[in-house]
């Protein structure tokens, strides 16, 4: 056992040293925010109405993108999952293709589907008098088109590599769909679900492309804490190594919390 460990625990140098480099191009920008941080004027640039106000929005508008999320993601995750539909891969790719689309680009097709004169957008304001762009809504709708992929991959992970077996014994002895998917399915996918929900509310209160094209920037009311920190750069960069220094702090804490048991759980 200990030659075993002995021999794991050597790292060739021909892989340390990129490794070290490697580590050191993530974390040296991250320890430069720290040191830059303005120390002496950090409680007041804290607790200062500005921050408070786009705190408290990104924080709102997180929550809300998150509940849209697991209220579909989740049902969506589990037809991708154990659905026979046919081009369920392409159906797949479809719903991943957030992850790698630009957020400016998410930002322009939810303008054009969802404005006044898009396809669906027109009849929101002709029937309801709903306008998503430029509202806090908008904020909402484009931090879920962004986060969703998040939730649905983490949950369909879980679904995979639940046993079966535990639902087809509970058809058998007469429990319908529903009842199995809430008795059965949900508590064995649990942890999935909540790594996806966690990994989800992260990416939403960091997103900024598809909020500042589809929402805009209008301080109280979609002003989120990235595009605060966007305006501030411009003006006061104390308070942007502020505001960055917050989303940080999130940031490593939403990752500390996905332990190995959460990550066991969509693996």
């Amino acid at each position: 056992m200990t030659a075993r460990r002995r021999a794991r625990g050597r790292l060739p140098l021909i892989l340390l040293i990129p490794a070290l480099l490697g580590l050191a191009f993530l974390v040296v920008p991250l320890a430069g925010l720290i040191v830059r941080a303005p120390w002496r004027t950090l409680p007041s640039q804290l607790f200062s109405p500005e921050v408070g106000e786009a705190l408290r929005l990104s924080l709102v508008c997180a929550s809300l993108a998150t509940v849209i999320c697991l209220v579909l993601g989740v049902p969506l995750a589990w037809v991708l999952a154990r659905g026979d539909l046919p081009g369920r891969g392409v159906l797949r790719a479809l719903v991943t293709v957030p992850l790698v689309l630009p957020p400016v680009v998410g930002g322009v097709a939810l303008l054009l589907v969802l404005g006044r004169r898009g396809p669906i957008g027109q009849y929101l304001d002709s029937w309801f008098g709903i306008s998503l762009p430029f509202t806090t809504a908008g904020v909402v709708i484009a931090e879920a088109f962004v986060a969703m992929p998040f939730l649905v991959i983490s949950v369909e992970g879980a679904l995979r590599a639940a046993d079966p077996r535990y639902e087809e014994a509970a058809a058998t002895l007469g429990a319908s769909r529903w009842l199995t998917f809430r008795r059965v399915t949900l508590p064995s996918i649990a942890p999935g679900i909540v790594a996806g929900t966690v990994l989800c509310w992260a990416r939403a209160l960091g997103e900024f492309g598809a909020t500042i094209t589809f929402a805009g920037n209008f301080p109280g009311e979609t002003t989120t804490m990235p595009l605060a920190v966007y305006l501030a750069l411009e003006s006061d960069p104390d308070a942007a190594i502020v505001l960055s220094m917050v989303l940080l702090i999130v940031s490593v804490v939403v990752l500390a919390s996905l332990r190995d048991r959460w990550i066991r759980g969509v693996s």
